[in-house]
């Protein structure tokens, strides 16, 4: 039978039955059906309720936004993550779902007979090392095998992924994640038996212009006290509020980061326009006269924001620029005046 019906909708189907009311025909074939039903595979329990899978998933979010800040720091450029999903899979499910080669991370899940998956697309791993070493990494890399030199370059950033992810677990219990080894071909790694289930946490990490994929797995038997903990009340509460001490380390956290964050700082000497003819027709040695006086101050741009005035010099044989002033709202305002073509009346 596909229908699940509750204790109460069976008591209720019965006694209208042998009321005489309904007929069993009718209810064969499906003419007091109502509403939507859904399908209950007995092959695969729910081993968490929906309630837990919101609790995991603020608890990824708190860890997707501290490791995010890290990222920026660390790649010097934009970088965010998000939590795309929360699943319940077979174990054997998941390990097909994996892609060849991949970097899966083997962690200890400290203080249990389990181990967790974290798993980063090679593309991911290969922009990391990119930027760490000083490159762009405009190009989207190919998917390969990483060199051990990457890998050791690389571990860095894994080690600081589970300390931020211990934190962030620690709003709902204290639990420890220690890194074990790397695989690079998911038929070596065996957390869990196939039939088991597992929690696959999903992200998107943006690194500049590229998305990449980046998914955590935790076999349930290795986080079974823990998850018996939850309820509803730690949902709104332990994950909602975080204790002083919690929020000062994080506080700590982020401006550690924010202070060795580096920002572009441009001198714009000035702007102007020209048509595409008087483009056309630029060559060596003409003069592009700029909208900007010689005794006017220069505008400095952070991070591609007007910020601050400033005047144009010279230290030590290089050119300078002295700050005079910040810039106020009225400044801000002020646009410069692009060239607009005439209105023609036609």
């Amino acid at each position: 039978m596909a229908d699940v019906l509750s204790q109460h909708e069976i008591d209720s189907l019965l006694s209208e039955m042998s009321s005489g009311r309904m007929a069993v025909d009718d209810v064969l074939s499906g003419k007091y059906a109502k509403g939507d039903v859904t399908n209950y595979d007995f092959r695969r329990p729910n081993r968490i309720s929906k309630n837990q899978v919101r609790t995991l998933s603020s608890v990824h979010e708190s860890f997707a936004e501290v490791f995010g800040y890290y990222l920026v720091s660390k790649l010097q450029t934009v970088v965010s993550i998000t939590v795309t999903s929360v699943d319940q899979l077979f174990y054997s499910e998941y390990i097909l779902s994996v892609s060849n080669p991949s970097c899966l991370y083997v962690f200890d899940i400290v203080g249990t007979d389990g181990s967790g998956i974290l798993e980063v697309s090679p593309q991911l791993a290969l922009t990391i090392v990119e930027r760490l070493l000083g490159g762009s990494a405009e190009q989207l890399p190919k998917a390969r095998t990483i060199t051990p030199i990457e890998q050791a370059v690389v571990r860095g950033i894994i080690e600081h992924a589970l300390y931020d992810l211990r934190n962030a677990w620690r709003s709902i219990a204290e639990i420890d994640f220690r890194f074990q080894r790397l695989e690079m071909e998911a038929d070596f790694v065996q957390v869990a038996p196939a039939s088991e289930i597992v929690i696959v946490v999903s992200f998107d990490v943006n690194v500049g212009v590229h998305t990449f994929l980046m998914n955590l797995c935790f076999p349930t038997f290795a986080l079974e006290e823990v998850l018996a903990k939850l309820n509803r009340q730690q949902v709104t509460t332990t994950v909602g509020r975080q204790s002083p001490k919690r929020m000062r380390e994080n506080m700590q956290i982020l401006n550690q980061q924010i202070s060795t964050t580096y920002l572009p700082i441009v001198a714009e000497l000035g702007k102007t326009s020209l048509t595409v003819g008087d483009l056309m027709e630029l060559k060596v040695g003409d003069v592009i006269k700029l909208k900007k006086r010689v005794n006017e101050e220069i505008e400095i741009v952070i991070g591609g924001k007007r910020k601050l005035a400033g005047r144009p010099g010279s230290v030590d044989g290089k050119r300078a620029v002295r700050i005079t002033r910040p810039l106020t709202e009225e400044d801000l305002v002020e646009e410069d005046i692009s060239y607009k073509p005439k209105e023609s009346n036609i």
